[in-house]
């Protein structure tokens, strides 16, 4: 990813949404170096998630080594974004102040692999509207230092 200090826009990233409904109370693990890609690289509307060199498997959630050739040669690639839902959640249960509620937990299935699944939000769709199989593409929300994915109607 190419470093600018200029603040990704709505323009410059179509992909970038303008706010995040549990921004406040959102939880967020650490950036390891793991981990980087996923967070971090939504900034530019292109998300990767680590891939391996050796066996060409991408591996999610990322980690030291290919948990299938054993082998050290992880690097983040570029994914397409796309997916279908494959289970999701609707909460109706505000579990920490201030989150909004309902919203849906849904894991999606990326079109890159086969298995390779992803546990994001859905947005821009009403909870009742979900349904298993749904295209879904990914979108960004900006938070602190990170681009979290979720995920919209495609």
């Amino acid at each position: 990813m190419k470093h600018t200090d200029e603040k990704p826009t709505r323009d410059s990233n179509p992909r970038l949404l303008s706010a995040d409904p549990i921004a406040e109370t959102r939880i967020l693990p650490p950036v390891t170096e793991a981990n980087a890609a996923f967070w971090t690289s939504g900034a530019s509307g292109t998300w990767q998630l680590p891939r391996c060199g050796d066996c060409r498997t991408f591996i999610h959630p990322g980690q030291p080594l290919c948990p299938l050739c054993l082998t050290d040669t992880l690097r983040p690639e570029p994914v397409t974004g796309n997916g279908t839902v494959f289970t999701y959640t609707i909460n109706r249960y505000p579990w920490l102040p201030g989150w909004k509620v309902p919203f849906v937990a849904a894991v999606v299935e990326l079109d890159d692999q086969p298995r390779l699944r992803v546990t994001a939000n859905l947005v821009d769709v009403e909870p009742e509207d979900v349904t298993i199989g749904m295209r879904v593409t990914v979108a960004f929300i900006h938070t602190d230092d990170r681009w979290v994915p979720v995920f919209r109607p495609a």
